[in-house]
């Protein structure tokens, strides 16, 4: 018969709980240390340098999400230079003329004198729909349904476009729909 003393067992596990919790209580930065982590978001340092560093300096073990914890509950506000980024290149892209991504609201144009209208409302069947204005001048509408392929219609049924309107008619279609989420 296997006898086991499970009081022995909980005293055991009661001791590494304390230990723990007494580990766990002095991993926490002091006053001190905060302020220092402070400064350094204010220099602009990330939570994974920062991370580093209160391991580092301090000896202290912490994981990313306690050092974001950290950094909110001192009331922080991290620099992101991806923002700042971001900001630049909005900026240069306002100085250039916006020749090459037009408003999908707006009628697009483009060389060859292709233009490419989206409908507000599709018809049933269709994903998107709306009409298409060649370099010629004819006029088609244009469907779109939910298994991608395109329709003509309308207009002169004779009619074929152009090698260059075909190609600038699907250039301008394909970034309409991007603008409108497709």
């Amino acid at each position: 018969m296997i006898e086991d003393t499970f009081e022995d067992n909980e005293q055991a596990r009661d001791a590494d709980l304390a230990e723990t919790s007494a580990h766990t209580s002095s991993s926490e930065p002091s006053d001190e240390q905060k302020r220092q982590v402070a400064s350094w978001v204010s220099e602009g340092m990330g939570l994974s340098d920062i991370q580093k560093k209160i391991n580092d300096d301090f000896g202290i073990v912490m994981t990313y999400i306690d050092v974001r914890f950290l950094v909110d509950d001192l009331n922080l506000d991290l620099v992101d230079e991806e923002e700042e980024v971001v900001e630049e290149k909005e900026q240069t892209a306002d100085d250039e003329p916006a020749a090459t991504e037009p408003s999908p609201e707006d009628p697009l144009s483009g060389g060859g004198g292709v233009q490419v209208e989206l409908d507000t409302v599709n018809p049933p069947g269709a994903m998107a729909s709306g009409s298409v204005t060649f370099s010629d001048g004819q006029q088609k509408k244009w469907t779109l349904d939910q298994f991608g392929r395109l329709g003509l219609s309308g207009g002169d049924e004779e009619y074929k476009p152009s090698d260059e309107d075909v190609m600038e008619f699907q250039k301008q279609l394909d970034s309409a729909l991007r603008g409108k989420a497709f």
